[in-house]
């Protein structure tokens, strides 16, 4: 037998099975006692028969006449018959007897008191020194009827008490164990990014110092990770002003110099400059996307996002019939953050333009339950690289410039926001092509119908551009 492993059910099971046994033992022990005391009114009743109908027997006996020396005793009527008796001399012959008596039952007088046969328990006693005897038998079977009965008639509610008893540990239990259920599901219900301390009021005294130990922990690991993400995005913050400033004495020196060679590192050192810019600016979004807070407080219009997002996208030299977008009309209510939005949005609509064919198109297609489509054609992705897309700095075999931050950092807010990133490829119907699906998650507030329609201020959501 393997046991439970919840603590509920062991508690409980071992409680139940312990009170089980105990009323196990509590009726063996009853039942004996209860046979011991049946056996002595028994053996009492035998011994006040013998006794009352001793000198009864003896004037009867007396008061015969001459030659008259055996008799039955006739019955007045049909009855059943437990106790039987025998009156005898002391040459063991036959003077009186019940009507059902049998003589093979009583055996012969050997002393005052009570006898033992395999079948009767018999009490014998005897009169007039001894020379008139009675012998009072009743059937072994007949105690052992009426202990059976009396038995059956205590293990019923027996049968009935011990499974009330153990669905009342299991109850006593299952209460006792709500602050500690509640204290679990309150911390499975948290996102993976949600490091707030558990509540510990109403907590037994013996998972009370747990859950300080872990809201300590939970503590440390909080100001441990801010730290890694302050350093992170402090230093691609620090980071953007001498690559801006690099940059642009590199494209000074680009326009002023005549040298084709020296041009040409010119140009080499733009680029590396560039693609540092871009590393950067990811860092920085993946820190924000690791920090938090990435649920907006009221709902968001994510189509009136999408729309500024794509509408930034095109404006940009050579993006001509590089995206095409179905966006509804109507609003799209979601309980993200615009910025969170615009980033996922950004950095799938770039991965599929990095990764896609020039001459093909990137499709942007949002839904009205808030399930936003981005895919693209190319070269399928196998199944062992799908999972591994979503980790930092993992390329796969893409050979386009790239850090390997997008999808990472698209997941990242996807678990923040207890949403889900699902990656698709070949595309459903065909050999080829890459599919990205983020389902935005719904929105918290009530009356989301009039909130869904106010959009963000655009400074906002072009900060994350």
């Amino acid at each position: 037998m393997t046991a439970p492993r919840s603590l509920q059910w062991r508690i409980s099971l071992w409680l139940g099975l312990g009170v089980a046994l105990l009323w196990g033992l509590a009726t063996v022990a009853t039942a004996q006692r209860l046979r011991h005391e049946m056996n002595e009114v028994f053996d009492s009743a035998l011994e006040e028969t013998a006794q009352r109908l001793l000198p009864l027997a003896v004037l009867d006996i007396l008061g015969r006449e001459e030659g008259d020396t055996s008799q039955r005793i006739v019955t007045l009527r049909e009855h059943d018959e437990y106790f039987t008796y025998a009156v005898r001399d002391n040459r063991g012959g036959m003077l009186l007897r019940s009507h059902r008596a049998d003589d093979s039952v009583f055996p012969p007088f050997s002393r005052m008191g009570f006898v033992d046969t395999p079948t009767h328990r018999v009490y014998f006693d005897a009169a007039l020194q001894g020379t008139i005897t009675i012998a009072v038998a009743e059937p072994l079977a007949h105690r052992r009827e009426v202990a059976n009965e009396a038995l059956l008639g205590l293990a019923w509610p027996l049968a009935l008490l011990i499974p009330a008893s153990l669905l009342l540990v299991w109850v006593v239990v299952r209460v006792s164990m709500a602050p500690i259920t509640n204290l679990r599901t309150g911390i499975e219900a948290r996102g993976s990014g949600d490091l707030t301390p558990i509540p510990a009021a109403g907590l037994p005294s013996e998972i009370g110092p747990i859950a300080d130990a872990v809201n300590h922990l939970l503590l440390r690991l909080s100001r441990a990770l801010d730290a890694e993400r302050s350093f992170t995005a402090n230093s691609a913050h620090e980071l953007r002003t001498p690559v801006a400033a690099a940059l642009a004495q590199t494209q000074r020196l680009i326009a002023e110099t005549k040298d084709a060679d020296s041009r040409e590192r010119a140009l080499q050192i733009e680029r590396a400059l560039q693609r540092l810019s871009r590393l950067s600016e990811k860092l920085m979004q993946l820190a924000r996307a690791e920090g938090g807070r990435l649920r907006g407080r009221e709902t968001t219009d994510i189509a009136s996002v999408a729309k500024m997002v794509v509408d930034e996208m095109v404006r940009k030299p050579g993006m001509t019939g590089r995206i095409i977008v179905d966006v509804p009309e109507t609003p799209v209510p979601a309980g993200i953050d615009a910025d969170s939005f615009a980033i996922v949005l950004r950095n799938l609509v770039e991965n599929g333009l990095k990764h896609g064919p020039p001459d093909r198109p990137v499709v942007i297609a949002l839904s009205g339950d808030g399930m936003l489509t981005v895919s693209n054609e190319g070269p399928a992705v196998p199944p062992d690289l799908l999972s591994r897309l979503l980790q930092p700095f993992e390329r796969g075999r893409a050979t386009a410039e790239g850090s390997g931050l997008g999808l990472a950092i698209v997941n990242t807010i996807a678990t923040g926001t207890g949403s889900r990133l699902i990656l698709t490829s070949p595309l459903p119907g065909q050999q080829s092509g890459f599919e990205a699906r983020f389902a935005a998650p719904p929105p918290k507030l009530e009356g989301l119908a009039e909130k869904s329609g106010e959009k963000r201020p655009a400074s906002s959501v072009e900060s994350a551009l």
